[in-house]
């Protein structure tokens, strides 16, 4: 089979995992009355993001190949999913049994998204092909099976129940068993002499990258900015969910269909994909960058604007520019990494990004994200909830804002 092929369907399945569950476990988790933790369950993703993609990822550099390795994580997390989506849908749920089975397999689950990139990028060099050129139009299967298992989760109607997690397991397991059949990774062979250091023997060598100013101010606002990664995730379906409350607003389609409206998010991812290269060859990392951040401020500002009714269309220009804001940022910032490491540590580097971007900032953002949304909408009374959200969105925004100035100041321009 080409191999493109079967790295697209390797994406597809790793990402079909995540959007079955992403972007609507938080409406599961306000309908069964834990609304006010929502940030802890999107949290803990960040947490086990700041240790377990390194550690996964020097284990895959030093000695197991980083595709059997991603098999095995899948197997584990897939598991623990389906026990989490099946003790969900129980009666009486103990939120404690519930968050340490999710949380034990997104320990599990976050790792696999830094190992996937190796395994594409190791087979997409073996075969003499271009990175840069085509591994986006792969990982744009990604995108689309994040938006099918969304749809799927939404039209099932398990947009509020613990089934979410099961479609997600299940398909978690699949590439576990699919993983073991995709091109072999190299590892690291051991060193003959033995003169290598602690941290070469660790396999830490990734972070000498701090050493060199450019990659440690680019890690640096790859952490602010992964402050904004998961808000939406946690937030969006629950807010917009929150106007079918509103009898003006309780027929419309984006109050009965979140999750089909916020989907519009990933279409657009599959289109802002392919123009990666172009913007990356034609203006570089730093303005890419930029334009990013630049879309975050957009993403969270038209938010707070809009409505499902006759403000649909700033929900639905928000969607837009979240492919922008997503795409320019984690897919361009994969393969700036990419190019600015050796083979022997591109999964370490690779699981770096992931400490700084879904480990530290995800983790940042998502319990300030809480404790804002507590404060504006949780403690308020019923009738003045959308007002809070209205105001959590524009506090979102200045912050995109303020990071999207310091990263203008302090990024120097490079080739």
């Amino acid at each position: 089979m080409n191999i493109k092929i079967r790295l697209i369907l390797m994406n597809f399945l790793q990402f079909a995992v995540w959007g079955a569950y992403l972007t609507s476990m938080g409406t599961f988790l306000a309908t069964a009355g834990f609304g006010s933790i929502i940030g802890w369950f999107y949290a803990i993703q960040g947490i086990v993001s700041i240790f377990m993609p390194a550690l996964i990822g020097i284990v895959a550099d030093r000695w197991i190949p980083a595709q059997r390795l991603l098999g095995i994580c899948h197997l584990i997390a897939g598991a623990l999913m389906v026990m989490a989506g099946i003790y969900g849908n129980a009666e009486n749920i103990d939120i404690t049994v519930l968050f340490a089975l999710y949380a034990f397999s997104v320990a599990f689950f976050m790792p696999t998204l830094a190992l996937s990139n190796s395994v594409a990028f190791n087979a997409l060099t073996k075969c003499g092909l271009d990175t840069i050129k085509d591994f986006p139009p792969i990982r744009i299967f990604g995108t689309i099976g994040f938006i099918c298992t969304m749809w799927v989760v939404d039209l099932c109607g398990f947009q509020a129940s613990g089934n979410q997690f099961i479609v997600s397991g299940a398909l978690s397991i699949v590439l576990a068993l699919y993983a073991q059949t995709l091109p072999a990774c190299p590892v690291k062979e051991k060193n003959a002499g033995g003169n290598s250091s602690l941290a070469q023997a660790l396999g830490l060598d990734a972070f000498k990258l701090f050493k060199d100013y450019r990659m440690a101010i680019f890690f640096i606002f790859s952490m602010l900015l992964g402050i904004s990664l998961q808000i939406t995730n946690g937030y969006a379906n629950p807010f917009i969910t929150s106007f079918g409350r509103l009898p003006e607003y309780a027929d419309t389609f984006g109050a009965q269909h979140a999750n089909i409206l916020i989907s519009l998010s990933q279409i657009s991812e599959t289109c802002c994909i392919l123009l990666i290269p172009f913007f990356l060859g034609r203006f570089g990392i730093k303005k890419v960058m930029m334009i990013a951040m630049f879309a975050w401020v957009l993403r969270f500002g038209l938010f707070g604007a809009g409505n499902p009714g006759p403000g649909v269309w700033m929900f639905i220009l928000s969607c837009v520019v979240y492919g922008v804001a997503f795409d320019f940022f984690n897919v361009s910032g994969a393969l700036y990494v990419d190019k600015n490491t050796d083979g022997g540590i591109r999964s370490s580097a690779q699981g770096l990004f992931m400490v700084m971007t879904n480990g530290l900032g995800a983790t940042i953002g998502t319990l300030s994200a809480q404790a804002i949304v507590n404060h504006y909408v949780y403690n308020v009374p019923p009738m003045e909830q959308l007002a809070g959200w209205r105001t959590c969105w524009y506090i979102f925004a200045a912050y995109a804002l303020v990071v999207l100035v310091l990263f203008t100041i302090c990024f120097k321009n490079q080739k």
